[in-house]
């Protein structure tokens, strides 16, 4: 039988993965200041499906789970308000 402590570290390791995979996002729009492209309410409905597996984390009492969903939220959360704050100031500036 497989450890508990092996399955958090796979679980781990998939959400660090899945963090990482928001760093090109998070350089787009906070350095180059581009958001052509990223779709809000698509950003929303992952920011709901974050939160629904942090649920799911704590009722199932998985650190990995919580933590990486915890941790993409942020990355996902800051993209979104980064993208409305560029559109908001791009059509103050027309």
């Amino acid at each position: 039988m497989v450890s508990s402590d092996f399955i958090e570290g796979i679980g781990l390791i998939a959400g660090l993965l899945g963090i990482i995979a928001w760093l090109p996002q998070l350089q787009k729009v906070w350095i180059q200041k581009l958001h052509e492209g990223i779709s809000i309410p698509t950003i929303l409905i992952i920011c709901v499906a974050l939160v629904l597996w942090t649920i799911y984390g704590i009722l199932v009492d998985s650190f990995a789970i919580i933590f990486a969903n915890i941790t993409a939220g942020g990355c996902v959360l800051s993209v979104a308000l980064r993208v409305v704050q560029l559109r908001k100031n791009e059509k103050l500036s027309e």
